[in-house]
């Protein structure tokens, strides 16, 4: 097939790249110009491991083109994809590049010259696709919904760091269609995936994947309400607790079979700093915004977006406890990116910890394996300090908190780091520092247990 899609950010140059690698001729639209300009030399504007390699193949193949011409590249093609962003805040999601995403390829539908069918990939809340989306291109076009041209709801399930494997190796492809044409066409676009596929209504679409974001959340913050409990009591350790629930058949256990049911929702179900990124506090805000709305009471997305907030306060509070107070410590932090495997900074906890030492008077330095300083400058302000590597920031330190579990931090030899520092004590945020490959003398903090101090 012959596929558009508008937005090459992060879901829709993904989606591009894997629809080619199964045979479609895909051409990826952006109005800015320089990520066009990225694609074309054979790059992603963006991180992610394994995308850049098979972009180079796919363009090679001649199956993923880059244009900034929407008009061109909707002639003659089957479908569209809307992979445009959905800011959201408190009080609700920002539509306006759907809306505008949507008129533009509503204005071009009476010249494509074959039944099309317009899909919305982004993610939005329930009614979006079958009111906003489809007055917009029905204005624009003076065609006719369902009759004229085909509209469908196609939520993204993918996770930064491992989008590549997401896409082309699907858990499932949930399909929203508003007619059973248009269904078809969609269902033939991921005829060649091997996974359950679920056709619904485009409302179930959208909110499948809000609920599936919202319950990861959920199991985040409710292990870290249980770590705040532990952390709290002598003798308590997260992670043994954790590892007793995991024991649950529902979330870890195997089957006769050898294999875990539910073996991917125990990633969730441990303790850490909170989570980030462009999807999970976005999503719910909007959520909780659109069911309020609505008349429907959520106290439980309320809670689980008060705990995450409060997560980075309650790691700078451990750190105080040690200090009595923090103004003028020297704090270590490594880790911006929200997680391994990617350069988002958007709503990262190791950026919130930064924000919450800063305020309390810590003299700050920050470390990641891949996202420069300027990412976080306008947030955390002008004066703060990058350190060229990991022993550069321990040097002088009066402690480290590890923020992102970055596998270059999980091999770092702390017999030659911690008598750097002015203050072995190390916040280990993301269980990646084992007690045994430290010197004695050292303070290790961690998320779900209080201050272990090692010793001979």
């Amino acid at each position: 097939m012959k596929i558009t899609i508008v937005g090459t950010g992060y879901v829709g140059l993904v989606t591009g790249v894997g629809l080619a690698a199964v045979g479609h001729t895909v051409t990826c639209v952006d109005r800015d110009k320089r990520k066009i300009e990225v694609i074309e030399r054979g790059s992603a504007p963006f991180y992610e491991p394994g995308l850049d390699e098979l972009l180079v193949e796919q363009r090679a193949a001649g199956r993923l083109l880059a244009s900034t011409n929407l008009e061109d590249s909707l002639r003659g093609s089957d479908v569209s994809i809307i992979a445009v962003g959905t800011p959201s805040n408190e009080t609700g999601i920002d539509l306006s590049y759907i809306r505008q995403a949507a008129q533009d390829i509503g204005s071009q539908l009476p010249t494509i010259g074959t039944y099309h069918v317009v899909v919305v990939k982004s993610t939005v809340v329930p009614t979006t696709t079958d009111t906003v989306v489809c007055g917009e291109l029905e204005a624009a076009s003076g065609m006719v919904s369902g009759r004229d041209f085909g509209l469908a709801m196609n939520p993204e399930f993918l996770s930064e760091g491992r989008a590549v494997t997401d896409f082309t190796k699907p858990d499932r492809i949930v399909i929203g269609a508003s007619t059973a044409r248009a269904g078809a066409i969609l269902a033939d676009v991921y005829a060649k995936f091997n996974c359950p596929v679920l056709q619904t209504t485009p409302r179930n679409a959208e909110m499948v994947k809000y609920a599936a974001n919202a319950l990861q959340a959920t199991l985040i913050s409710f292990s870290n309400e249980i770590a705040g409990i532990c952390e709290a009591v002598s003798g308590l350790d997260e992670g043994t607790v954790m590892r007793g629930v995991h024991l649950d058949k529902c979330w870890g256990a195997p089957n006769g079979d050898g294999k875990s049911r539910f073996a991917g929702a125990v990633t969730y179900l441990r303790a850490g700093i909170g989570f980030g990124g462009s999807c999970f506090p976005k999503d719910l805000r909007a959520l909780r915004a659109f069911a309020l709305n609505q008349g429907a009471e959520v106290p439980i997305l309320s809670s689980v977006l008060k705990v995450n907030e409060e997560r980075a306060g309650r790691v700078v509070d451990l750190l105080a406890s040690h200090f009595g107070v923090l103004r003028d410590k020297r704090i270590a932090v490594l880790g911006l990116a929200f997680k391994p495997e990617t350069d988002d900074v958007r709503e990262s906890p190791g950026v919130r910890i930064a924000k919450v030492l800063l305020l309390r008077g810590a003299d700050v330095v920050l470390h990641d394996p891949l996202v420069r300083i300027d990412a976080v400058r306008d947030e955390l302000g002008a004066g703060i300090t990058q350190a060229h590597d990991v022993t550069a920031a321990a040097t002088g330190a009066d402690a480290i908190v590890i923020a992102t579990g970055w596998d270059a931090y999980r091999r770092l030899d702390w017999t030659d780091i911690a008598p750097r520092m002015r203050s072995p004590i190390i916040f280990d945020g993301r269980q990646v520092v084992s007690a045994n490959h430290l010197l004695d003398g050292t303070t290790l903090l961690a998320t779900g247990r209080r201050t272990e101090r090692v010793s001979a």
